[in-house]
């Protein structure tokens, strides 16, 4: 057995100077600790021998194995450190050449929005609150007047995971949840700006859009609370020269309801193709929030009153950008978000 040792040892030697690449070194390792190399092949017939005797061969297999180990190691230390240095020599960097321009990019125009929006109504004293993507039915529709069976639910092609459980079709659903969540039920000022899905798909519609949903709940709101809001709010995003008007609507959720245009940024209300000839455009949808809401939501109807409003925080981008098509905010192409910061200085000079 001292015999095998020795000669596995010394012809290790031997075969270590002979090597100087990574796949020789491959070969030599495989020759040796293989399947069939020269330190397994110590153990192979271990089933023929005494115990006393695999005793013995195992300790004197395991003394080579480890030596045979150490010194390829070591050695493929050496080859892994030329290589390095081979490639470092090759491979050195001239200082003096001219660097590459680097493209750079710019804030997501979604993301501007949504700072603008949120600082807005932040200085107003409303709270910022965040709720899943993934809702229930019952907070995402049943806790806000649209229960099963409801034709408004004819109106939004939904992403349904399961019976239970949807993708939001709407922020309001994190408003059913704080007035859930307001155990004390105190006064509610609160936003929530965030991702929605729906089944959409063209130059102005998209099956994932931001949108951002406003809610107020207090004693003695009205309906000018609400105008009087909606008015700053759009001079804010849209300029100061910008005018509001409601209309009768339906939703749901709020009694009475209302849609609400504002004028034409581009015209100024004269007329023009993008607001098709008549002056305004719509933005979003508001209304008092619905007694039967309020109800679900722990309040009582006959002490507080409230309003809530929603928009779409891509169709703002687009306006204030003039972006002719609501895929561009989803494409990530640099040569489409370089420029907004452009436009962002260009407005401050305005």
């Amino acid at each position: 057995m001292e015999e095998k040792k020795d000669y596995i040892l010394e012809t290790l030697e031997n075969d270590l100077k002979q090597i100087t690449t990574e796949q020789q070194l491959i070969e030599l390792k495989s020759k040796y600790l293989g399947k069939k190399g020269l330190v397994t092949e110590l153990t192979s017939n271990m089933r023929e021998l005494t115990e006393e005797q695999r005793r013995e061969v195992g300790a004197v297999a395991g003394e080579v194995r480890s030596i045979v180990t150490e010194k390829i190691n070591a050695l493929s230390c050496q080859i892994q450190e030329k290589i390095l240095n081979e490639k470092l020599e090759k491979e050195k960097i001239d200082i003096s050449l001219p660097s590459k321009k680097v493209r750079r990019g710019s804030r997501h125009p979604f993301h501007r929005i949504i700072e603008d929006v949120e600082d807005f109504f932040v200085s107003m004293g409303y709270d910022v609150v965040r709720g899943p993507e993934l809702e229930t039915d019952e907070n995402c529709f049943q806790r806000l007047n649209v229960p099963l069976g409801h034709p408004a639910r004819d109106a939004q092609d939904t992403f349904y995971i399961d019976e239970e459980y949807l993708l939001r079709t709407q922020t309001s659903s994190v408003q059913a949840r704080t007035m859930q969540e307001n155990q004390e039920k105190t006064p509610i000022r609160m936003i929530c700006p965030g991702k929605v899905y729906r089944r959409d798909d063209d130059a102005t519609h998209s099956h994932q859009f931001g949108q951002v949903e406003g809610l107020v709940i207090d004693k003695d709101i009205s309906l000018a609370d609400l105008k009087g809001t909606l008015e700053l709010f759009a001079k804010k995003m849209l300029g100061e020269n910008t005018r509001v008007r409601f209309r009768p609507s339906f939703f749901p959720f709020t009694e009475p309801s209302v849609e609400v245009d504002v004028s034409c940024f581009k015209c100024g209300g004269t007329g023009c193709p993008l607001c098709k000839k008549t002056g305004w455009i719509e933005v979003l949808g508001a209304g008092m929030v619905h007694p039967n809401v309020l109800r679900m939501g722990g309040y009582d109807p006959e002490v507080w009153t409230g309003f809530a409003f929603g928009t779409g925080l891509d169709r703002f981008a687009m306006f204030r950008y003039a972006i002719p098509d609501i895929r561009y905010l989803y494409t990530n192409d640099v040569r489409f978000l370089e420029q907004f910061d452009r436009k962002d200085e260009e407005n401050e000079v305005k």
